[in-house]
């Protein structure tokens, strides 16, 4: 599994993901959390070019603020 981002917030229904470094996943890709169960998919890649943000679509389950603080990885 890759780590894709630490959950810093949500915002509009969205959750919003510092990425570690520079080296992040393509738009679309589905994060998983830590038990691998699909949380959602990546919609929109921004902010700094060196540790960018990333915005996930959650999964009609997920339940998104209760995502804050928690990591996400892709597979």
């Amino acid at each position: 599994m890759r780590r894709v981002g630490h959950v810093t917030r949500t915002a509009q229904g969205l959750a919003i993901l510092r990425a570690p470094d520079d080296d992040v996943v393509d738009i679309g890709t589905m994060v998983l959390n830590d038990s691998l169960e699909t949380v959602g998919r990546v919609v929109d890649v921004f902010g700094p070019v060196e540790r960018p943000y990333l915005a996930v679509t959650p999964e009609d389950s997920v339940h998104t603020p209760a995502l804050v603080g928690s990591t996400l990885y892709a597979r």
